[in-house]
C-alpha cells in the first residue's frame, strides 16, 4: 500500500483521531466539527437514516479529513440529500482528500437522492463545489449550490 494514498472509508463512531481535525477547525474559527461531534456523540445525527454516512479519508494511519451525507434537514423533500462537514486538515490540502470525500459522497448519494445541497460562505470552498460540479443557487438561503444527479430534474424553492 502506498504511503500517501488517500484512502476513504465509512464510519459508524468517530475514530481515534477525530479530535486531531476538531481542534485543528477551531482554531480556524470553524465550529461545524464541534457540533458534528456533539449531535453525534448524543446521538442527534449519527447518519444513520437511509442514504446518509459519515466519511474520513486516511493517508497513512493519520485522519487527515471528514465529509458527511446527511437528508438534508431544510427541504420536507427527503429526496434531496446535504454535504455537511467537509473538512481536510491544512497540511493535507490541495492533495486531493476534500475531492476525494466529495467525490465518494456524490457517488453514495446516487439512487438515493436526486439532487444535494450545501452551504458555504468560504469563496475557496464556492469555487471548489462548483469545480465538482456543483451549481451556485440563491434560490433558498439554507443552500448556496446544487449538485443534481444525472437525469434528475428538482426544483428548489426557498422555504
Amino acid at each position: 500500500m502506498r504511503k500517501n494514498r488517500i484512502r476513504i472509508k465509512r464510519v459508524y463512531k468517530l475514530p481515534a483521531g477525530f479530535d486531531e481535525l476538531v481542534a485543528e477547525s477551531v482554531t480556524e474559527g470553524c465550529r461545524f466539527l464541534v457540533r458534528l461531534r456533539s449531535e453525534f456523540n448524543s446521538g442527534l445525527n449519527r447518519f444513520a437514516k437511509r442514504g446518509e454516512q459519515l466519511l474520513v479519508a486516511r493517508i497513512g494511519d493519520s485522519i487527515v479529513g471528514v465529509c458527511g451525507l446527511n437528508r438534508d434537514p431544510y427541504t420536507p423533500d427527503c429526496g434531496v440529500g446535504r454535504v455537511r462537514h467537509l473538512y481536510v486538515l491544512s497540511k493535507y490540502r490541495r492533495r486531493g482528500v476534500a475531492r476525494a470525500l466529495v467525490s465518494h459522497v456524490v457517488l453514495a448519494a446516487d439512487g438515493v437522492f436526486k439532487a444535494l445541497r450545501l452551504r458555504t460562505d468560504s469563496n475557496v470552498a464556492d469555487r471548489f463545489y462548483q469545480a465538482m460540479g456543483f451549481v451556485r443557487s440563491d434560490v433558498d438561503p439554507t443552500a448556496t449550490h446544487v449538485h443534481l444527479g444525472d437525469g434528475d430534474e428538482v426544483t428548489m424553492v426557498g422555504p
